[in-house]
């Protein structure tokens, strides 16, 4: 998921990136097996032997397909070379280290040697690309005839884990009638997403694109285009919170100049380890987004695109 077109993020944010990534995969692990089921009907005539994610990140896409389509092999390309090293050792401890390969390349740069893929995975990657016209066109023209392409995007670039009314109480331990509460100031999950949407607006212009239209551009066939909401309420498991710790530090770290210091000193008191703001012990936690999956196909010999 990193394969970016502003400046390349020192080794402490790879880092904290990296972890996000990672627990981002383990609490959303039932919406992933979905995403992977639906592609397997997809590609029920002829499952993928030869899998490519781009823009991989920790590899979310290549061991949730690995897992899916169990003759499969993937090649995991990703700019970060942080990224593909953290990769090759969860592969290695999975025990599927035989059946990935990595790439270092940046997408907008010249095109990477990956053969030729039965289907494509890019999750929240091409969005930052300079020129997602070429990108698609040598997504198209690498991908078998008859090839899948699954495009991922979410509807906002995190997650909600806050109340629905950013403002309900906390209750340690996740014990909803002990402990007292701790309120959160009214608003702010909101506001730290208004000021990162401002953010993405300027350096991610591409994010909340049409793909739909910009595949048929490239001359896919738009297969189907599936939108997926995700909910997941209380009680959940430990990893949730420290999810949220995660992202919230990051959010933290990239919005410190946009918030106001009241707003600061809430997101550091949740993603604290401990106190009763913290996410870690709040019984309130939720996790609240959506994704749209595009499904595209590149055509058959004589067919054309739709």
């Amino acid at each position: 998921m990193t394969n970016h077109s502003h400046p390349h993020p020192d080794a402490t944010d790879e880092s904290a990136l990296a972890e996000m990534l990672d627990l981002d995969a383990e609490v959303l692990d039932g919406h992933l097996a979905e995403v992977a089921d639906w592609l397997g009907e997809l590609t029920a005539d002829r499952p993928p032997r030869r899998i490519l994610d781009l823009g991989c990140g920790t590899g979310t896409g290549t061991f949730t397909l690995l897992r899916r389509f169990e003759e499969a092999e993937a090649t995991a390309v990703d700019r970060s070379p942080h990224m593909l090293h953290h990769l090759r050792a969860r592969a290695e401890e999975a025990g599927v280290a035989y059946r990935v390969r990595t790439v270092q390349a940046d997408l907008d740069d010249t095109w990477p040697a990956v053969g030729t893929p039965d289907l494509v995975w890019a999750s929240a990657s091409l969005h930052h690309t300079a020129d997602p016209d070429r990108v698609l066109s040598e997504v198209l023209t690498a991908l078998r005839p008859g090839g899948l392409l699954a495009l991922v995007e979410a509807e906002s670039f995190l997650p909600h884990f806050l109340p629905d009314t950013d403002d309900g109480p906390a209750h340690p331990g996740g014990d909803h009638g002990a402990g007292g509460t701790a309120p959160v100031p009214p608003g702010l999950e909101a506001r730290c997403h208004a000021a990162l949407a401002e953010v993405h607006e300027r350096d991610v212009p591409l994010l909340g694109s049409d793909w739909g239209a910009l595949l048929a551009r490239a001359g896919f066939t738009v297969a189907a285009e599936r939108h997926f909401a995700i909910d997941l309420r209380p009680p959940l498991p430990a990893s949730a919170g420290r999810y949220a710790q995660a992202t919230l530090r990051r959010l933290r770290s990239h919005l410190g100049d946009r918030l106001s210091e009241d707003d600061l000193a809430a997101l550091d008191a949740l993603a604290d380890d401990t106190g009763p703001l913290s996410v870690l012990c709040r019984g309130d936690l939720t996790v609240r987004t959506a994704r749209t999956v595009w499904a595209a196909r590149r055509p058959e010999p004589g067919t054309a695109p739709r």
